[in-house]
Formats: C-alpha cells, sequence, structure tokens
C-alpha cells in the first residue's frame, strides 16, 4: 500500500486544464513523445529546444531532466551544468500571462527565472527564457488575419485575455528569437470559440503546427486531436500537406483521448507525430487502444484520407481489389430536399416528411430541391450520431438505423439520403446493407466525428441492391479472413436486420 506519508505527487499531475481548449499534457504523456527523438540528443550541449506553447512548463521540465543526465560526464559541476542547459539550451513561449507564470515556475523551480530560489544562477531578467508578450488579433471583415479569431468574440479590453497566441499571429515566427533550433516540441490549443457560427468553434492546431515548421527545426512533435485525419473544419489543406509530407517518421495514435487525457473529451481522440527535416520515407504508425499497442510501417497517403487503424489497411486493400463504384457517388449531400433542420410537418399535404423528432405531412409546393426523388423508395440516415470517438465502450455502432421512406416523401437536412430507387426491395435491401457491420466498419474509417457526410461512404463499394447483403455473404465475396472479421467485430457492434 502506498505509504500517505511519503506520497509526493507530481502537481502537473494535479492541474485542473484551463479548458478543453488549452488542454495541459501530463508527464505520462510527454515522455513517451520525447522517446521518438535520437537518444544521442540528450548529450549534445549545444541543442536547442523550444516549447511554442507553454502551459504548464512540463515538456521543457522534462527535457532538462534528460539533459542533466545525459551532459554530466561534460559538465560534472551540477550548478555548471543547470546554468549551461536553462540559459543557453531550453526556450518557451507562453500561451498566457497566467500560463508564463506557471512554467517559469515549473521549469526554474521559482516563481521569476532570477529569483533566489531558482535552479539556474545565470539569469538576470526575471522572465528567463520562457517569453510572454500580449499580442493583439489583427481585425479585418471582422476576422482575425492570422487565427480567423471573430472580432466580435474577442475584441476585448486590457482586462481579458486575448488568445492572440504570439506563434501563430506573426508571419516571421522565427524571428521571435532569431535563433536556430533543433527540436520543437508543444501541445497547441485545439481550438477558438467562434461567435456567430453554429458550429460553435473552428480548429487553430494546425496553424501552430505549420509556424512551427518555419523554424525548420531538425525535429518537430506536436500534441494535436486527431480529426484532420479524416475531416474536420477547414482542415482539408492541412490534411493533405501532413498526408503528403514523407518528413513524419512517427505517428501515434489515441482514438480515446481520456486515455491520456483524464477527464477531458477530445472527440475523434488525440495523436502526435515526429517530424524529421532531414528524413524522407514511410511512416511508423502506431495506434494506443483498449490496453492494446498496434504498429505497422506504411505511407501516410495511401488513401485521400487517413485510416487510423493498421488492421483495416488489407480490408481496404481486398475492397477496392473488387473495383465497385463508391457508395458515396449516390449518397444526398447536405440539405437533399432544400428543407432546413428547423423545418417542422404542417399536417396540410400528402408528401410525408422526415423531420427532427417529427415525421408528418407537408405540401409538395413547400420542397424546393430534388422533386424527382419525391416518388420513389428511399432509405434516410441521420446526418448526426453520437458515436464521435470518446465512448470507452468498444464496440460501436457507427451510425443509427436507416429509416426506409416510401413514396410520396421528402426529409430536411437532419437526414442524408443513402439512395433512391423505384421498387420496395431494392430500397429494403440497402436498409439491410447500412445494417451490417462490414459497411459501418468502412464508413467508420472516415469518421471521427458525429457527423456523417456523402465523403465517409467513400470506402464502401456500390453494391446490387438486387440482392440481400449479409455480413456472412459480404465476407465471402470480399475474401476476409478470420483475423481481419474479428476486427471489424473488434471495432462495429452489431445492428438487427429488418429483412432477409
Amino acid at each position: 500500500m502506498l505509504n500517505s506519508h511519503n506520497y509526493n505527487p507530481d502537481v502537473l499531475t494535479c492541474l485542473a486544464n484551463l479548458s478543453n481548449d488549452e488542454v495541459f499534457t501530463p508527464p505520462q504523456l510527454v515522455n513517451p513523445l520525447l522517446d521518438l527523438l535520437p537518444k544521442e540528443i540528450w548529450s549534445d550541449k549545444n541543442a536547442r529546444f523550444l516549447d511554442p506553447v507553454c502551459k504548464s512548463g512540463v515538456f521543457l521540465r522534462e527535457i532538462a531532466k534528460r539533459l542533466m543526465a545525459g551532459l554530466e560526464k561534460q559538465i560534472p559541476n551540477q550548478q555548471k551544468r543547470a546554468n549551461h542547459i536553462f540559459n543557453n539550451q531550453l526556450f518557451g513561449i507562453a500561451i498566457t500571462e497566467l500560463t508564463s507564470l506557471l512554467s517559469r515556475r515549473s521549469v526554474y523551480c521559482s516563481k521569476t527565472a532570477n529569483g533566489k530560489y531558482s535552479v539556474c544562477d545565470a539569469f538576470d531578467k526575471p522572465q528567463g527564457n520562457i517569453r510572454f508578450e500580449r499580442v493583439l488579433h489583427t481585425w479585418a471583415s471582422g476576422r482575425c488575419v492570422f487565427c480567423g479569431a471573430s472580432q466580435q468574440e474577442y475584441d476585448r479590453g486590457d482586462e481579458l485575455e486575448t488568445h492572440a497566441y504570439q506563434l501563430i499571429h506573426t508571419e516571421n515566427p522565427e524571428e521571435i528569437f532569431n535563433m536556430k533550433f533543433d527540436v520543437i516540441v508543444g501541445n497547441p490549443p485545439y481550438q477558438l470559440s467562434d461567435a456567430g457560427d453554429s458550429a460553435g468553434s473552428s480548429p487553430i492546431y494546425h496553424i501552430f503546427t505549420e509556424q512551427a515548421k518555419k523554424f525548420n527545426p531538425r525535429f518537430l512533435s506536436m500534441i494535436i486531436p486527431s480529426r484532420w485525419f479524416a475531416g474536420g473544419k477547414g482542415l482539408d489543406h492541412f490534411r493533405d500537406t501532413m498526408l503528403k509530407d514523407r518528413r513524419i517518421s512517427h505517428l501515434v495514435d489515441h482514438p480515446i483521448a481520456s486515455d491520456v487525457f483524464p477527464g477531458v473529451k477530445v472527440i475523434g481522440g488525440v495523436c502526435y507525430f515526429l517530424w524529421e527535416r532531414d528524413y524522407s520515407g514511410p511512416c511508423r504508425v502506431t495506434t494506443h487502444m483498449n490496453g492494446v499497442d498496434d504498429t505497422m510501417k506504411r505511407p501516410l497517403d495511401q488513401f485521400d484520407t487517413f485510416v487510423r487503424f493498421n488492421k483495416a489497411i488489407s480490408i481496404l486493400e481486398k475492397v477496392k481489389a473488387k473495383k465497385y463504384p463508391p457508395m458515396s457517388e449516390q449518397v444526398s449531400r447536405q440539405k437533399p430536399f432544400g428543407l432546413r433542420t428547423f423545418v417542422q410537418p404542417t399536417g396540410k399535404g400528402n408528401v410525408t416528411l422526415y423531420a427532427n423528432k417529427a415525421v408528418g405531412k407537408i405540401q409538395k409546393s413547400d420542397i424546393t430541391n430534388s422533386i424527382d426523388m419525391i416518388e420513389v423508395w428511399k432509405v434516410l440516415i441521420s446526418m448526426a450520431y453520437g458515436e464521435g470517438g470518446e465512448a470507452r465502450d468498444y464496440p460501436r455502432m457507427i451510425m443509427g438505423r436507416p429509416i426506409v421512406a416510401p413514396p410520396p416523401s421528402a426529409c430536411t437536412e437532419t437526414y442524408l439520403v443513402v439512395g433512391a430507387y423505384e421498387t420496395e426491395i431494392e430500397a429494403k435491401n440497402l436498409d439491410n446493407y447500412l445494417r451490417t457491420k462490414f459497411l459501418r466498419f468502412l464508413v467508420g474509417l472516415r469518421k471521427n466525428t458525429q457527423h456523417i457526410t456523402k465523403d465517409r461512404f467513400s470506402f464502401v463499394p456500390l453494391l446490387p441492391m438486387t440482392k440481400v447483403w449479409t455480413d456472412k455473404k459480404l465476407y465471402t465475396h470480399f475474401g476476409l479472413s478470420d483475423d481481419e472479421i474479428a476486427f471489424i467485430d473488434l471495432i462495429v457492434r452489431p445492428m438487427e436486420m429488418k429483412s432477409e
């Protein structure tokens, strides 16, 4: 049993997070990230390290521990070694004034770098090498030209934080210190609330990653949400750039973010990567899930989106080998009938309307789009399904139960039309196909948020709906092995079939 009198917990494991957007990094996550760096870096007295998004100072603190051990033979005197490391090798940019104070306390063991109790007695300024400068947003047409923040939300008085982070509010971040860095590591803020936007917030972590590359370090590693793998607002260019960047040598994925950030909900999970300036080749991809690590070396750009599960690669290759067109070709876009979510049945008319939490009648004249689809059989699914990659229970449903809508019918943007057919039997067969674990597994490979869009069906083969497809038939048709079937069972929960 732990002796409570001798137990001295690491204070950085006990901090409450600033928010789900500015998350303190546990030491237990920092060290596996640092382990990706070459061991010889810890005995290089000329190597410089930068955390450009300091919150608790944990990255610089853990780096200091490693350098203190690695440089012991070169600089035997402990004080001289500490002075050299803290004065010449460790640098930080804090994201707020509060985190600058916290970081200095963690790294220098003193409120000020030049204080009486500082572990380094070589500083003559209280901030040491951990800087904070209050920066203002640059507004144009109601938005910040650097981070896209809403002027309505962030044009604040001096008494409030601007959240105009120094690293990303300059065109030349390398001029902040005017020096070269060998290693840049950090856990940037993930998003900014977006006043007036129904989506609620906009990601910004990709901007930090892109800015850090401008320093051209030997090594760059950041902890960021995994949503960029297969979606994310405004992340198409970032995803394309990351997938094609052969300098990413390692990618470590945690589909369940609370495994590494206790008490924090990050839909879609989190990941960290190692970018090496002088490397070019395949990436070592590791997935940590349910206590099991799965590692595989592979190119990141095998597909147009990143497939997070290594064991899914062979399944996708077998599906693609059959050369069926993708089901995404027949799935509708958002608002298939031009009706917004808030539209409700009027009770008048002869067209059945599937709306948000309601089914009833509407006039045909109220429908503005896809008039030709009203008089055919349709299969609908909800555009949002609550499992966005954070619930701890596996297997998952991936998407909600489909609805077979007889003609004449329409739906609001609450639903997508997955398929439209002249016959009832084809619609019912699609309904069954959507309920298979096989199909939902393929959808899940492109879905790491709760939203389901047309492109989520790009891996799903468009099979003829003149026959009933079951998982057993699909596994045989595509030649899946027992191990591949077992992996699908691990990821996807069964859904009852309507008819066979």
